[in-house]
Parts: C-alpha cells; structure tokens; sequence
C-alpha cells in the first residue's frame, strides 16, 4: 500500500471574522477564501471550515458542532513560548504544561480554547 498522508479535517465555526482572527493570530494560520467561507492553512494541514451560510456537500452523517473539535498543533519551541504566546493573545490555558505523547513522541502540552469552545492543544517536543 502506498504511504498516506494527513491532508485536512473539518471544524465548525459560527462567527467568520471572529474564527478567522484567532486561527491567524493564535495558531498562526493562514486563511484563505474559499466560496463563501475560509480554510485555515497550518504547514502542510489545512482546517476545512464549516459555518455561516455555507451548505457543505457531501455531508457527514453527524456533522461536527461548534466547539466539537479537539485540536493539537507542534510548537517549535520550548512549551514556555506557547504559554507566554496565549497569555499575549488574551487566551487562558485550561490545562498544562503536562506531559503528553504525540506524533513526534513524548513532549509537553497546554490545552486552551478556540472562541467557538473547541478545544486546542500545543504541543512541544523541544
């Protein structure tokens, strides 16, 4: 079988400019038109966006709510960066720094919130 790779998945967002100021100002991503809606581009990911006035075609049979994603992104740094980050940004951090296992192996997460409620995770391996 030919090695796959992660492409994208979907999140719900309710407010446009509220969702889009945060994936780019918190996660670092850039958002891109795409018909009447956005895509959050992350590194090599992309975070599809369902929300306002769009009718997404196929449907999953149980579309995620809003708030019902849960989300990790690698910070590149020492987990102090990403601390320091959100506490800029005005966002609170719900749990951490503890320790978790990711893609790249044990490394150290904090847990806080996109405005919508989903729930989002650093993760640092420095």
């Amino acid at each position: 079988m030919t090695l796959v790779t992660f492409d994208h998945c979907v999140i719900h967002v309710l407010d446009w400019e509220r969702s889009n100021a945060f994936y780019r100002e918190v996660i670092g991503a850039d958002v891109i038109p795409n018909g009447a809606g956005f895509v959050y581009r992350i590194g090599a990911a992309q975070l599809n966006c369902h929300g306002p006035n769009l009718q997404p075609d196929p449907k999953a049979r149980i579309p995620v709510p809003p708030g019902g994603s849960d989300l990790c992104f690698t910070w590149p740094e020492p987990i102090d960066g990403a601390i320091a980050h959100l506490g800029k940004a005005g966002v609170a951090i719900e749990l951490g720094p503890v320790q978790r296992i990711g893609v790249g192996g044990k490394g150290t997460s904090v847990y806080f919130r996109d405005p919508d409620g989903s729930l989002m995770e650093f993760i640092s391996y420095a």
